[in-house]
This record gives C-alpha cells, structure tokens and sequence, in this order.
C-alpha cells in the first residue's frame, strides 16, 4: 500500500480541508487511524471538523488557519508543525479556486490569487515537505488537478492552464521519486457537486445546464476515489467513466476544433 502506517509523530495535512473533497478526504484518512493536520482559511469550520474526526475516529486532529495565497502564511504551516513535532507523512494540496470570464474582464487581483493558490502554493508545499519524505523514505503526495488540465478553457483561462501545471508537475515529481518510496498522484475530477462553481461565479443551475449530469459526481466519491489512487500508487485518478472519456477525447481533440466549441457553451461567456 502506499499510503503509510498510522505514527504518533507523523501526520497527513490536508489544504483545503474546510469543505468539500478536502474535508472528505481528512475523513477517509482519519478513518484509517491517521493523524490529520488541517489547513484552510476558516477557522470555525476547520475546529469542527477536528472534533468530529477525532470523536468518530480517536485520531488526533490539528487545525492550522492559514492563506495558502501568502508565503509567510505557507511557512507558517511548517513551524505550525515543527512546533508539536509532527512530520507530514501524507500532503494533499487541495485548496484551489476559479475565477470565470474573458481575460479582458477580469480582477488582476483576483486572477493572481487564484493562481498563487492552484499552483503556487502546490509547488512550495511539495518543495517544503518533499525533503522530509525522501529522507524517511516515505510518503505520499496527492495533487488536485482537474479534468480542465486536459484542454485548454476559455472562461476559465488561467484556472485550466493552472491545472495543467499541477498535472504535468505532478507527473514530473513522480518520475524523480522513483524507488525514494516516495508516491505522487494527480487527482482530475470533472464536475463535483461541493459550490465551487457559484464561488466561482456561476450558479450551479448554469453550471449544471453546461455538463450532463453524468459528469457530476459527489465529493465524497471523489474523495473515495483518491485515497483508493493513492493507495495503489496511480499516476492519475479521474473519478466516473464519462469524465475519463471526456478528459481523453480533449486531450485527443484538434485545438483549432475544440477551443472554439468551447468559448460557445462556456456559461461565463454567454451575452
């Protein structure tokens, strides 16, 4: 199995974990008797999540408030740790968000945010506590992608481009982690039904008019998906058969076709 065993001084951090697939994913972990170590930027919804886990499961819990946008508040998170002696044996960098519309309209504030977030943040994390693992020669990493990394998203510009970093990164770092007994998978889930699309942007009625109701799966199938990836070493994980097919056939397909069908059904990009 690649996910390691359960130890007193080491601990599975998740970002992200107020919510959504972060939050499933510190419970499946926990549910395996793992120490979790969650991180986001709520504080209220992070402690109750620690005290459910740690109730349901006698694990032992820890919450980090943190903006993964801001680096000294990354760093934070490791003297966070180094403070109750704890070594991250497992790192699920799953914070992420999107912005939506054309490029020409949209927030430079908000558009550097987002990828200080989705891909920043993924890359000073890994570079922070890789060390560690390599060194013990154990550990797991798991990036959330996306389905998006497959093609490039008109009207989610930078959040697809975003993903196709961590996508191509994440396979990068498993080919240097070779026999470290070091593991690195990219989670790429299509549609996921957590609110991600209104804080985005658009209601979840648009989003939902835009893709089949096929391509949506729950969070906590997604989350069951990725332990079960981690576990057996995957390179990639896409959650349901229609979201496999449709990352394949954008990979596949012609961009000159592709992009412009794209921008027509984008809903951010309707008049």
């Amino acid at each position: 199995m690649a996910l390691p065993a359960p130890n007193p001084d080491r601990t599975c951090l998740v970002t992200g974990a107020s919510s959504g697939i972060g939050a499933e994913i510190a419970g499946l972990l926990a549910g395996r008797g793992l120490g979790v170590t969650l991180v986001a930027r709520s504080e209220a919804k992070l402690e109750a999540l620690a005290g459910q886990l740690a109730s349901r499961y006698g694990v032992r819990t820890e919450v980090i408030v943190a903006d993964l946008t801001d680096e000294g508040s990354r760093r934070a998170v490791v003297s966070g740790l180094e403070a109750r002696s704890l070594a991250v044996s497992v790192l699920v960098n799953n914070a992420g968000f999107s912005t939506m519309g054309p490029v020409y309209r949209s927030d430079p504030t908000k558009e550097l945010a987002m990828v200080r977030t989705d891909v920043e943040a993924v890359v000073h994390l890994c570079s922070l506590f890789l060390p560690g693992m390599v060194e013990r020669r154990s550990g797991a990493v798991l990036n959330v992608s996306s389905t998006a990394a497959f093609q490039p998203l008109p009207g989610q510009a930078a959040y697809g481009a975003s993903k196709a970093f961590v996508l191509s990164y994440s396979h990068a770092l498993r080919g240097e982690l070779r026999s470290t007994g070091v593991t690195v998978t990219a989670l790429c889930p299509g549609p996921v039904e957590t609110g991600f699309s209104e804080a985005a942007g658009i209601s979840d009625a648009e989003a939902a008019a835009a893709l089949p109701k096929i391509m949506w799966i729950p969070a906590m199938e997604v989350a069951r998906a990725a332990v079960s990836g981690m576990d057996a070493n995957k390179a990639v994980v896409i959650p349901g058969a229609a979201n496999r097919i449709s990352a394949a056939a954008a990979w596949l397909s012609p961009r000159s076709v592709l992009v412009p069908l794209v921008a027509m059904h984008h809903p951010a990009l309707r008049p």
